[in-house]
């Protein structure tokens, strides 16, 4: 087994993983605004090639929608929130709702959120490098 490093991303959109200021990384047309998770090289929205730019997403956010999750894999605990985020500034991001109960009358619609990165549920690589990832969960 190696040297342990900086925890590795779990998504290539994730940036500055190891680091005090990890974020999510958009691209977002130049012509029309549209702003996309993760690389983009043409716009969905309007067409436009070659014009896509890098940006920084917003750590905030409101909760767009949900679906509490009861059965997965072998492994993964249950229930968990699974959720789709509207950022401030735009893009919108799915990922797990953590801190809250998973419950129904727990979880309002345009509920705000931050966006928190921490360790990937105590996943490791072959060389017992840790991940990670980002969660959504209620704003402070």
């Amino acid at each position: 087994m190696s040297e342990q490093s900086a925890p590795l991303p779990v998504v290539p959109h994730l940036k500055g993983a190891g680091t005090d200021d990890p974020y999510l990384e958009g691209h977002k047309c130049s012509d029309c605004g549209s702003i996309f998770l993760g690389v983009r090289e043409n716009c969905s929205n309007c067409g436009a090639r070659g014009k896509m730019e890098a940006i920084r997403l917003s750590n905030k956010g409101k909760l767009y929608s949900y679906s509490i999750v009861h059965r997965s894999f072998p492994g993964i605990e249950v229930p968990y929130v699974s959720a789709i985020v509207d950022l401030d500034g735009g893009g919108t991001v799915k990922g797990n709702l953590i801190n809250v109960e998973p419950k129904p009358e727990s979880i309002p619609f345009d509920m705000p959120v931050d966006v928190v990165f921490d360790d990937a549920l105590g996943r490791k690589d072959g060389d017992g490098n840790s991940y990670i990832s980002y969660f959504f969960q209620p704003a402070a």
